[in-house]
């Protein structure tokens, strides 16, 4: 593909990126707001992920791009310039016409109805159990929040770009905090301490694979919840309601992918890093795991690890499924039901 034609599809892209953020960016907390901010400014002006970052040039730039947004937000999304025009969720067809030229594309939705998308540089495709997975890494087009790695229609989209930004956003919040805890025993497996950059490096190499067996996961969970799952997700009015949904699917998924492949490598550095990102909703409705993996870093012994793994492949089916009774008896009152849920959590808690 010639310069000038990419650029033009770059441009396409990344409009669309505007007004996905230009509708939904500013829905996030503050703190989140400014670390995805700083983060695409970052990658925007190409500064190194270690390289401190001109605060005035910042600041002025994040007027500038909130200005852009109040002008794209009533914007409806452009077709691609391919093949005399593609739909942007069109990504099999987007695909086709990219491969020849080392490209990759991606446009979905994923949390609160966030359209995300991006456009980068093929570097790996493969198969696993069904799956095609595509890989990536220098990005030309993207939005403010880059998710590492996402299934889409049977495709895995893994984004290397997005995840050494992600693994460098929590190195710098764990050197402030300075906390003990999984994440510090990820990182010293890896050798922080010495080299961080190496070590950061490193550490993309290896948890990709983790990603990549999470998504597996996800796939593996799909046609064992059903068809309806993804419409439930799209119809659910409440965040809390969502976030409960995602985190019974996530735990599923870890438990019949992620999890017992780690634990049948004995890859120590990446269960510790899985759990240092084992939070929130998802650790709340799991405290056997948690559990689990303290008895582990204080006897090394995985058995009430593989256990607790075991116990969640039935208890997270019968969780989704659950909620899918739920929703399917009476659409309207479910986001109630599932937010009384996570406050009380018990009905769903193993």
């Amino acid at each position: 593909m010639n310069a000038p034609v990419l650029e033009e599809l770059r441009q396409a892209v990344q409009t669309n990126c505007d007004i996905a953020d230009a509708r939904h960016a500013r829905e996030m907390t503050m703190c989140n707001y400014l670390l995805a901010m700083r983060d695409l400014f970052r990658w925007e002006r190409g500064f190194a992920l270690d390289q401190p970052l001109p605060q005035d040039a910042l600041g002025a730039w994040i007027a500038r791009r909130e200005a852009r947004w109040s002008e794209l937000e009533d914007a409806g999304l452009n077709d691609l310039p391919l093949a005399g025009g593609l739909a942007p969720f069109d990504n099999a067809a987007i695909n086709a016409a990219l491969a020849p030229h080392g490209l990759v594309y991606s446009g979905g939705v994923g949390r609160w109805g966030k359209p995300h998308f991006f456009l980068g540089e093929l570097v790996r495709r493969e198969t696993r159990q069904g799956l095609e997975i595509l890989v990536s890494a220098r990005e030309h087009a993207r939005d403010l929040f880059a998710p590492p790695a996402a299934l889409r229609q049977g495709t895995i989209y893994l984004r290397l770009d997005a995840l050494r930004r992600w693994l460098w956003e929590k190195t710098e919040i764990w050197g402030v905090k300075q906390a003990d805890g999984a994440l510090k025993a990820a990182l010293d497996g890896y050798g922080f301490s010495g080299d961080p950059s190496a070590a950061l490096e490193r550490m993309a190499a290896t948890e990709v694979e983790t990603l990549i067996l999470h998504e597996i996961g996800e796939g593996r969970a799909e046609p064992l919840l059903g068809a309806d799952w993804r419409e439930m997700l799209g119809e659910l009015s409440s965040r809390r309601a969502e976030l409960l949904a995602r985190a019974v699917r996530d735990n599923l998924a870890d438990c019949l992918s992620t999890l017992p492949a780690l634990l049948q490598r004995d890859a120590a550095p990446s269960l510790h890093f899985f759990f240092a990102n084992f939070e929130g909703l998802r650790r709340g409705l799991f405290p056997r795991l948690w559990a689990a993996y303290t008895t582990w870093r204080k006897t090394g012994e995985t058995a009430e690890l593989g256990l607790a793994c075991k116990a969640g492949e039935s208890h997270w089916l019968e969780a989704g499924r659950r909620l899918l009774a739920v929703w399917r008896d009476d659409p309207a009152t479910a986001s109630g039901r599932f937010s009384e849920w996570v406050d009380e959590s018990g009905p769903l808690v193993l």
